[in-house]
């Protein structure tokens, strides 16, 4: 994945982290919420991140959407177009959706590294700038 991930929960979560990467010259990893492929939805995840990325064109970002443990969600937001998904399910379907995923051009996200959560911050393009300007 490209970036450092920052959990996203509305357009204007996207807008402040792409805002912040930007301002760093920095990729991100915009993650959707854990399982929100089920009450969001794979277009309105990609339709989100597809406006914030028209504003900041030239950030490096991939777009993740978590799909639970739900191969149904993942095989339906290949079909929408989503490039990287979360999928928390056995190994063998785990192996079977990726490899549908790797036919399109698609691929599975297993990175653990942890993630910045924007669900209750007050101010997220300071938060995001914070964080995505920490080197590992």
């Amino acid at each position: 994945m490209t970036g450092r991930p920052v959990i996203v929960h509305s357009l204007d979560h996207a807008r402040a982290a792409l805002a912040a990467a930007d301002e760093l010259g920095a990729a991100v990893t915009l993650r959707s919420a854990p399982g929100a492929a089920a009450y969001l939805g794979a277009s309105v995840f990609r339709d989100m991140v597809a406006e914030a990325e028209r504003d900041f064109p030239g950030v490096p970002i991939t777009a993740v959407l978590d799909c639970g443990s739900d191969p149904g969600l993942a095989l339906n937001a290949l079909r929408q177009g989503i490039k990287a998904l979360r999928l928390d399910t056995s190994p063998d379907v785990r192996r079977r959706v990726a490899d549908i995923a790797a036919q399109g051009g698609a691929v599975l996200d297993g990175d653990v590294t942890p993630a910045l959560d924007l669900i209750d911050v007050a101010d997220p393009k300071a938060t995001c700038r914070d964080w995505l300007s920490i080197t590992n």
